[in-house]
Protein backbone atom coordinates (compact mmCIF):
# COMPACT_ATOMS: atom_id res chain seq x y z
CA UNK A 1 0.00 0.00 0.00
CA UNK A 2 1.16 3.53 -0.85
CA UNK A 3 -0.11 6.84 0.51
CA UNK A 4 0.14 8.96 -2.63
CA UNK A 5 -3.54 9.91 -2.38
CA UNK A 6 -3.67 10.17 1.41
CA UNK A 7 -6.20 12.75 2.60
CA UNK A 8 -8.01 12.84 -0.73
CA UNK A 9 -11.57 11.84 -1.57
CA UNK A 10 -12.42 10.26 -4.92
CA UNK A 11 -15.79 9.48 -6.48
CA UNK A 12 -16.18 6.97 -9.31
CA UNK A 13 -19.28 6.31 -11.38
CA UNK A 14 -20.06 2.80 -12.55
CA UNK A 15 -17.96 1.62 -9.63
CA UNK A 16 -19.72 -1.60 -8.65
CA UNK A 17 -17.87 -3.66 -11.25
CA UNK A 18 -15.24 -3.68 -13.98
CA UNK A 19 -12.89 -0.75 -14.45
CA UNK A 20 -14.66 1.38 -11.86
CA UNK A 21 -14.30 -1.22 -9.13
CA UNK A 22 -10.62 -1.80 -9.88
CA UNK A 23 -9.97 1.95 -9.91
CA UNK A 24 -11.66 2.20 -6.51
CA UNK A 25 -9.42 -0.58 -5.23
CA UNK A 26 -6.31 1.16 -6.57
CA UNK A 27 -7.24 4.55 -5.10
CA UNK A 28 -8.05 3.03 -1.72
CA UNK A 29 -4.68 1.31 -1.81
CA UNK A 30 -3.07 4.71 -2.40
CA UNK A 31 -4.70 6.12 0.73
CA UNK A 32 -7.82 7.85 -0.62
CA UNK A 33 -11.37 7.50 0.60
CA UNK A 34 -13.54 6.48 -2.34
CA UNK A 35 -17.22 7.05 -3.00
CA UNK A 36 -18.44 4.25 -5.25
CA UNK A 37 -21.37 5.43 -7.37
CA UNK A 38 -23.69 3.01 -9.13
CA UNK A 39 -27.40 2.36 -9.59
CA UNK A 40 -27.09 -1.29 -8.55
CA UNK A 41 -27.53 -1.10 -4.78
CA UNK A 42 -26.82 -4.78 -4.13
CA UNK A 43 -23.64 -4.77 -6.20
CA UNK A 44 -22.54 -1.58 -4.44
CA UNK A 45 -22.99 -3.12 -1.01
CA UNK A 46 -21.05 -6.20 -2.04
CA UNK A 47 -18.26 -4.13 -3.57
CA UNK A 48 -17.86 -1.90 -0.54
CA UNK A 49 -17.92 -4.87 1.82
CA UNK A 50 -15.08 -6.39 -0.16
CA UNK A 51 -13.07 -3.17 -0.23
CA UNK A 52 -13.37 -2.44 3.47
CA UNK A 53 -12.80 0.79 5.35
CA UNK A 54 -12.68 3.93 3.25
CA UNK A 55 -15.16 2.69 0.64
CA UNK A 56 -18.47 4.57 0.64
CA UNK A 57 -21.51 3.38 -1.33
CA UNK A 58 -23.70 5.93 -3.10
CA UNK A 59 -26.68 4.75 -5.14
CA UNK A 60 -27.28 7.14 -8.06
CA UNK A 61 -29.16 6.63 -11.32
CA UNK A 62 -27.05 8.60 -13.78
CA UNK A 63 -29.87 8.63 -16.32
CA UNK A 64 -32.09 10.53 -13.87
CA UNK A 65 -31.30 14.26 -13.71
CA UNK A 66 -32.97 14.44 -10.29
CA UNK A 67 -30.76 11.64 -8.99
CA UNK A 68 -27.61 13.28 -10.37
CA UNK A 69 -28.65 16.56 -8.74
CA UNK A 70 -28.40 14.81 -5.39
CA UNK A 71 -25.01 13.27 -6.10
CA UNK A 72 -22.70 16.08 -5.02
CA UNK A 73 -24.59 16.95 -1.83
CA UNK A 74 -24.48 13.26 -0.92
CA UNK A 75 -20.73 13.05 -1.58
CA UNK A 76 -20.06 16.09 0.58
CA UNK A 77 -22.42 14.84 3.26
CA UNK A 78 -20.57 11.55 3.57
CA UNK A 79 -16.99 12.54 2.78
CA UNK A 80 -16.79 16.32 3.33
CA UNK A 81 -14.87 17.14 0.14
CA UNK A 82 -14.11 15.90 -3.36
CA UNK A 83 -10.62 15.86 -4.89
CA UNK A 84 -11.03 13.33 -7.71
CA UNK A 85 -14.01 12.61 -9.92
CA UNK A 86 -13.80 9.68 -12.32
CA UNK A 87 -16.57 9.64 -14.92
CA UNK A 88 -16.31 5.96 -15.67
CA UNK A 89 -19.86 4.68 -16.20
CA UNK A 90 -20.75 3.76 -19.74
CA UNK A 91 -22.40 1.23 -22.00
CA UNK A 92 -21.69 -0.32 -25.36
CA UNK A 93 -23.63 -0.90 -28.56
CA UNK A 94 -21.78 -2.20 -31.60
CA UNK A 95 -22.83 -3.35 -35.01
CA UNK A 96 -23.89 -1.80 -38.29
CA UNK A 97 -26.01 1.32 -38.49
CA UNK A 98 -28.19 -0.47 -41.02
CA UNK A 99 -30.34 -2.70 -38.87
CA UNK A 100 -29.32 -0.98 -35.64
CA UNK A 101 -31.68 -0.02 -32.81
CA UNK A 102 -31.94 3.78 -32.41
CA UNK A 103 -33.54 3.34 -28.99
CA UNK A 104 -30.49 1.37 -27.83
CA UNK A 105 -28.28 4.10 -29.29
CA UNK A 106 -30.19 6.74 -27.33
CA UNK A 107 -29.71 4.87 -24.05
CA UNK A 108 -25.98 4.48 -24.69
CA UNK A 109 -25.50 8.08 -25.80
CA UNK A 110 -27.39 9.38 -22.78
CA UNK A 111 -25.11 7.46 -20.43
CA UNK A 112 -21.79 7.81 -22.25
CA UNK A 113 -22.22 11.49 -23.11
CA UNK A 114 -25.09 13.39 -21.51
CA UNK A 115 -24.90 11.83 -18.05
CA UNK A 116 -21.12 12.17 -17.92
CA UNK A 117 -21.30 15.85 -18.86
CA UNK A 118 -24.06 16.46 -16.29
CA UNK A 119 -21.94 14.85 -13.57
CA UNK A 120 -19.00 17.11 -14.37
CA UNK A 121 -21.28 20.15 -14.24
CA UNK A 122 -22.36 19.02 -10.78
CA UNK A 123 -18.87 18.61 -9.29
CA UNK A 124 -17.08 21.57 -10.86
CA UNK A 125 -18.30 24.35 -8.52
CA UNK A 126 -16.81 22.58 -5.49
CA UNK A 127 -13.48 22.02 -7.23
CA UNK A 128 -13.33 25.59 -8.53
CA UNK A 129 -14.06 26.92 -5.05
CA UNK A 130 -11.23 24.85 -3.59
CA UNK A 131 -8.85 25.69 -6.45
CA UNK A 132 -7.85 22.08 -7.06
CA UNK A 133 -9.14 18.78 -8.38
CA UNK A 134 -8.76 15.96 -10.87
CA UNK A 135 -11.36 14.87 -13.41
CA UNK A 136 -10.77 11.60 -15.22
CA UNK A 137 -12.93 10.11 -17.96
CA UNK A 138 -12.95 6.50 -19.04
CA UNK A 139 -12.81 7.05 -22.78
CA UNK A 140 -11.76 4.43 -25.33
CA UNK A 141 -9.32 3.80 -28.12
CA UNK A 142 -12.49 4.18 -30.23
CA UNK A 143 -12.49 7.84 -29.24
CA UNK A 144 -9.15 8.29 -30.98
CA UNK A 145 -9.33 5.83 -33.88
CA UNK A 146 -12.74 5.31 -35.53
CA UNK A 147 -13.76 1.66 -35.29
CA UNK A 148 -15.85 0.60 -38.27
CA UNK A 149 -17.73 -2.16 -36.43
CA UNK A 150 -19.04 0.21 -33.72
CA UNK A 151 -19.89 3.57 -35.32
CA UNK A 152 -22.32 4.89 -32.70
CA UNK A 153 -20.15 3.85 -29.75
CA UNK A 154 -17.16 5.39 -31.53
CA UNK A 155 -19.14 8.62 -31.96
CA UNK A 156 -19.95 8.70 -28.25
CA UNK A 157 -16.29 8.41 -27.30
CA UNK A 158 -15.26 11.05 -29.85
CA UNK A 159 -17.72 13.37 -28.10
CA UNK A 160 -16.08 12.52 -24.77
CA UNK A 161 -12.63 13.26 -26.19
CA UNK A 162 -13.75 16.64 -27.52
CA UNK A 163 -15.21 17.48 -24.10
CA UNK A 164 -12.04 16.42 -22.27
CA UNK A 165 -9.80 18.70 -24.30
CA UNK A 166 -12.07 21.75 -24.28
CA UNK A 167 -13.01 21.42 -20.60
CA UNK A 168 -9.38 20.98 -19.60
CA UNK A 169 -8.43 24.35 -21.06
CA UNK A 170 -11.40 26.07 -19.41
CA UNK A 171 -10.71 24.81 -15.90
CA UNK A 172 -6.90 24.66 -15.85
CA UNK A 173 -6.73 28.24 -14.46
CA UNK A 174 -8.69 26.96 -11.44
CA UNK A 175 -6.08 24.30 -10.63
CA UNK A 176 -8.19 21.46 -12.04
CA UNK A 177 -6.68 18.76 -14.25
CA UNK A 178 -8.76 16.89 -16.82
CA UNK A 179 -7.69 13.78 -18.68
CA UNK A 180 -8.94 10.62 -20.27
CA UNK A 181 -7.81 7.03 -20.11
CA UNK A 182 -8.44 5.34 -23.47
CA UNK A 183 -8.35 1.55 -23.16
CA UNK A 184 -8.59 -1.03 -25.84
CA UNK A 185 -10.71 -4.14 -25.21
CA UNK A 186 -11.10 -4.83 -21.46
CA UNK A 187 -12.68 -7.76 -19.65
CA UNK A 188 -15.71 -6.00 -18.12
CA UNK A 189 -19.48 -6.61 -17.83
CA UNK A 190 -19.83 -4.84 -21.20
CA UNK A 191 -18.63 -8.13 -22.70
CA UNK A 192 -21.18 -10.21 -20.82
CA UNK A 193 -22.51 -11.65 -24.07
CA UNK A 194 -19.14 -13.22 -24.94
CA UNK A 195 -18.85 -16.99 -24.42
CA UNK A 196 -16.43 -17.83 -21.61
CA UNK A 197 -14.19 -19.74 -24.01
CA UNK A 198 -13.85 -16.66 -26.21
CA UNK A 199 -12.89 -14.51 -23.21
CA UNK A 200 -10.31 -17.03 -22.02
CA UNK A 201 -8.78 -17.25 -25.48
CA UNK A 202 -8.64 -13.45 -25.86
CA UNK A 203 -6.90 -13.05 -22.50
CA UNK A 204 -4.42 -15.80 -23.24
CA UNK A 205 -3.59 -14.40 -26.67
CA UNK A 206 -3.06 -10.85 -25.43
CA UNK A 207 -6.01 -9.29 -27.25
CA UNK A 208 -7.97 -8.48 -24.08
CA UNK A 209 -6.91 -6.72 -20.87
CA UNK A 210 -7.91 -7.01 -17.23
CA UNK A 211 -9.56 -3.97 -15.55
CA UNK A 212 -6.71 -3.73 -13.04
CA UNK A 213 -4.36 -2.79 -15.88
CA UNK A 214 -6.51 0.23 -16.68
CA UNK A 215 -6.71 1.10 -12.98
CA UNK A 216 -2.92 1.19 -12.77
CA UNK A 217 -2.92 3.73 -15.60
CA UNK A 218 -5.53 5.90 -13.87
CA UNK A 219 -3.50 5.87 -10.66
CA UNK A 220 -0.44 6.96 -12.66
CA UNK A 221 -2.40 9.92 -14.04
CA UNK A 222 -3.59 10.99 -10.61
CA UNK A 223 -0.20 10.78 -8.91
CA UNK A 224 1.78 13.02 -11.26
CA UNK A 225 3.03 16.32 -9.79
CA UNK A 226 0.40 19.06 -9.99
CA UNK A 227 2.34 20.86 -12.72
CA UNK A 228 1.88 17.83 -15.01
CA UNK A 229 -1.33 16.78 -16.78
CA UNK A 230 -1.75 13.45 -18.55
CA UNK A 231 -4.20 14.48 -21.27
CA UNK A 232 -4.70 11.07 -22.88
CA UNK A 233 -3.40 7.74 -21.69
CA UNK A 234 -3.86 5.00 -24.29
CA UNK A 235 -3.68 1.44 -22.95
CA UNK A 236 -4.14 -1.41 -25.38
CA UNK A 237 -3.53 -5.16 -25.30
CA UNK A 238 -0.22 -5.95 -26.96
CA UNK A 239 -1.77 -8.01 -29.73
CA UNK A 240 -4.08 -5.13 -30.71
CA UNK A 241 -1.02 -2.96 -31.33
CA UNK A 242 0.77 -5.42 -33.62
Amino acid sequence: MTEELSGQVAAITGAASGIGLECARAMLGAGARVVLIDRDAAALRAACAGLGEGAIALEIDLLSPASVAGMMPAILGQAGQLDIFHANAGSYVGGDVLGGDPDAWDRMLNLNVNAAFRCIHAVLPHMVERGTGDIIFTSSIAGLVPVVVEPVYTASKHAVQAFIHTLRRQVAPHGIRVGGVAPGPVLTPLLRDWPQAKMDEALASGSLMEPREVAAGVLFMLTRPRNVTIRDLVIVPQRLDM
